[in-house]
């Protein structure tokens, strides 16, 4: 599919403003701190970022709503904030684009459906009016698969997003758009959801960083409120950005009862800490299959966990009977979802969403009932296995960056897969027990692939996981090896 081309923007003679492509490659930290000293306007902040979005995004694909005049309005409000010396939030000023999932006010939000093409709704998502209060300028929406289903990312009404480390590959998904955004520094932030690793998938494969909080960490608010299989989260290009962000999307909110009541500004503290004593299991794994070079780059770093002083030793948590559970439940929430949609549209759903929505229809209760059981089974040995170890390893995907013109890989490790959800164990099983997961950059295929590996916490210690990914990340800079500018622009 080829991408779809974005809009013409800053045609507005008053937006004639001094750029600097130097704004795009800078930390989200580093551009919230020129904002609040004043050595960068937010005009002149978002101005680069939809200069850059209007000459690399028809390559990748990555935003595919863009809304330009409202953004330059919402920085012309930020400056004024700052002029007037009024507090800002810890955002003030950073371009995000929302994941076409996140409702936006006023903004189009398709969720990738035809069936949504022309949907504006009418009010914000929480995370969406998490973010405009913490004051980030919204600059448009980001791709996703149809309804946020299978982790690479194409839908009818947009096509496909490609990955900026190599256009003829995927970006994986479900929040592609977001990583490919982050990668090719479209956006300095862009949040993500994850139920089967849509936000540690694409953080992979686009050598960008994604974390799966604890559920009820980010809360949500919809018809599943006690629903923890699926969250919403932050990407980013560094651990440090992501924390800054994570700050303005954690916190209560009494409209969802999972929020946990840690503050956000927590996320804001030093990340720095000594990592003498600390255990680390590594895992092989966890017995799932995986392409070879996958594992081969992952292992490589083993040495570096060493180097910062923690203990690694070879082990691996039982995650047993969540494969059953994670698919059962999974195929009840396609059900609940989009079990409408299946019965007015059938003809305007992708194969593996009327798939999954079948599945569902099937479900018994006394099945529904095992795979909660089966959940607080595993919980219970992973909270054992966490009394000897302070977080354990494994790759984060299964595959390598794969064809971005099929829509998932047919096998793994050379064997061949039953379902399009074969591959994404590695993230799913995670998923199912509910741990926080980060998924960091950790170096690069022969051809130059990305490769992450994923970190997994003990049960709430979303900052431990993101203290280990920061040490991590410090001390081998791969994410701090952009792609190649399209074109060599």
């Amino acid at each position: 599919m080829r991408p779809r081309r974005a809009r013409p923007i800053l045609r507005n003679p008053i937006q004639a403003v001094p750029l600097s492509t130097d704004l795009c490659f800078r930390s989200a930290a580093d551009l919230a701190r020129l904002i609040r000293e004043r050595h960068a306007s937010v005009r002149e902040v978002v101005t680069a970022h939809l200069e850059r979005i209007e000459r690399i995004n028809p390559t990748i694909n990555a935003i595919v709503t863009l809304v330009p005049e409202r953004a330059l309005a919402a920085a012309d409000t930020a400056d004024a904030l700052l002029a007037r010396g009024e507090p800002v939030g810890p955002l003030h000023g950073l371009p995000i684009a929302h994941k076409d999932l996140q409702e936006t006010a006023g903004i189009r939000t398709t969720y990738g459906s035809p069936i949504y093409r022309n949907l504006v709704p009418a009010a914000d998502s929480l995370l969406v009016e998490r973010c405009r209060r913490a004051g980030a300028i919204c600059v448009g929406k980001t791709n996703t698969p149809e309804f946020g289903a299978g982790s690479q990312t194409f839908n009818p009404v947009f096509g496909a997003t490609r990955n900026p480390y190599a256009l003829d590959r995927t970006i994986g998904g479900s929040s592609g758009g977001a990583a490919a955004a982050l990668a090719a520094r479209l956006l300095p932030i862009a949040d993500g959801s994850d139920m089967g690793g849509s936000l540690r998938n694409p953080a992979s494969f686009g050598n960008v960083v994604g974390l799966r909080p604890s559920p009820g960490r980010v809360p949500s608010r919809g018809e599943l409120g006690w629903f923890t299989l699926g969250v919403d989260g932050p990407m980013a290009r560094s651990v440090e950005d992501l924390a800054l962000f994570l700050s303005a999307l954690a916190g209560p909110d009494d409209r969802s009862p999972i929020a946990l009541d840690d503050p956000g500004d927590a996320f804001r503290r030093p990340l720095g800490r000594s990592w003498e004593g600390v255990r680390i299991a590594w895992t092989g794994g966890c017995g799932l299959r995986y392409d070879a070079e996958v594992l081969a780059v992952v292992d490589r770093q083993r040495a570096t966990f060493e180097a910062l002083g923690a203990t690694v030793e070879d082990a691996a948590p039982d995650l047993s009977g969540l494969d059953e559970a994670f698919r059962i439940l999974r195929a009840w929430y396609f059900e609940m979802a989009l079990g409408a949609e299946y019965r007015r549209s059938p003809d305007q759903l992708k194969d593996t969403v009327r798939w999954n929505v079948e599945q569902g229809l099937r479900l018994t209760g006394p099945e529904v009932a095992r795979a909660e059981v089966l959940r607080t089974q595993a919980f219970h040995r992973v909270r054992r296995f966490f009394e000897r170890f302070d977080f354990f390893i494994l790759p984060t995907v299964q595959v390598l960056p794969f064809d971005v013109t099929i829509p998932y890989p047919t096998e793994v490790g050379g064997q061949p897969s039953e379902t399009y959800l074969d591959w994404m164990r590695s993230c799913y099983l995670i998923s199912a027990v509910g741990n926080p997961a980060l998924s960091v950059p950790a170096g690069f295929s022969t051809e130059g692939l990305p490769v992450g590996l994923q970190i997994v916490g003990r049960h709430r210690d979303d900052w431990g996981v993101l203290q280990l990914g920061h040490a991590f990340e410090e001390a081998t800079g791969f994410s701090r090896t952009p792609p190649p500018e399209p074109g060599g622009a």
